[in-house]
């Protein structure tokens, strides 16, 4: 992972815990597919992609996450939900994005809630 990244990581975890989020994972791994951080809150399980950038950027960081992301996402969170811990198995899933611009020093942090919605066939 780049500075960018995980400057970007520590400022959505931050952001994360001041609402409420308990982190439970930082760039959990399930085979080759990683989830960026997993947290717990009032309203449930957090999957959270982060996407960071520094400014100018040319598009919002949210248009990376893919398709393919997102079914990686889905797959990895699959994996953690089976692994044996049974403390969250009532949790309601959320997906979510959280998209970090730096200014500067300066953060610009936009919240997805809910984000994916996973489609099972």
């Amino acid at each position: 992972m780049d500075a960018v990244g995980k400057r970007g990581e520590d400022e959505a975890c931050r952001w994360l815990i001041a609402r409420g989020h308990i982190v439970l994972e930082r760039n959990w791994r399930g085979g080759h597919c990683e989830i960026d951080i997993i947290t717990v809150d009032s309203t449930g399980l957090h999957f959270v992609e982060v996407k960071s950038r520094k400014a100018p950027v040319a598009a919002d960081p949210l248009v990376n996450v893919t398709a393919a992301k997102q079914k990686h996402m889905v797959d990895a969170a699959l994996k953690f939900l089976h692994s044996g811990d049974r403390r969250f198995e009532d949790e309601e899933v959320n997906f979510d994005i959280i998209t970090v611009v730096f200014y500067g020093d300066k953060a610009q942090i936009e919240y997805y809630p809910q984000a994916i919605i996973p489609i099972y066939d």
